[in-house]
């Protein structure tokens, strides 16, 4: 055998023997006349037709590229805070963000706004705007329910009184509203002060 054979070439460049048969099929390779491996003249042929992004060496190559940007402060924060919440190993603060760290908080993103989406489908979620007119709405005619309450109850509950206390005793229906009235009025002020939020 003139050069190296599959396995051997894999364990050279430290790839499986799948990815070199890959290699071999898309004609990375450079193969001598009994079918083995030429490894120089292979190892020059797949660098000049690898995808530096798909290599395994392209975090380091290029972190020492000078062209490529710095990452932005705000980015390093928003990496670190979407892995924190999901308990996952975050970057120390002044710290550099580990490709794999982006790579992680990226894919746990999206996975939270497909989770999202599809809640909104099945009807889980509700716009909040909505939401909050809604409920505005409901508190407003709740409280006009009271308002009117005392006017609608007093004749009742006077009358209720005077059966239970004797027809000696004469109970105002004007009078019962009044003091109905500034009852409901105190519990409706407490409860306004209540403020119920959605965030």
């Amino acid at each position: 055998m003139q050069g190296l054979s599959e396995r051997h070439y894999a364990a050279r460049v430290g790839l499986s023997r799948g990815a070199i048969q890959k290699a071999k099929e898309a004609g990375r390779l450079v193969l001598n006349a009994d079918g083995s491996i030429d490894a120089e003249a292979s190892d020059q042929r797949r660098a000049a037709m690898t995808d530096p992004s798909k290599s395994r060496a392209a975090p380091a190559a290029q972190q020492a590229s000078p062209n490529l940007k710095p990452v932005p402060e705000a980015a390093v924060v928003a990496v670190g805070e979407t892995l924190r919440e999901e308990g996952l190993a975050a970057p120390v603060a002044g710290g550099s963000t580990t490709y794999l760290q982006a790579k992680t908080a990226n894919e746990v993103l999206k996975a939270q706004e497909r989770r999202i989406r599809l809640q909104k489908l099945k009807g889980e979620l509700v716009d909040r705007a909505r939401a909050e007119t809604l409920m505005f709405r409901l508190a407003r005619e709740e409280r006009d329910g009271w308002v009117t309450w005392p006017a609608r109850v007093a004749a009742l509950i006077a009358s209720e009184l005077v059966a239970v206390l004797g027809e000696g005793i004469m109970v105002e229906p004007a009078l019962m509203q009044k003091v109905l009235e500034a009852h409901v009025r105190a519990q409706l002020d407490s409860l306004a002060e209540i403020r119920t939020g959605l965030g």
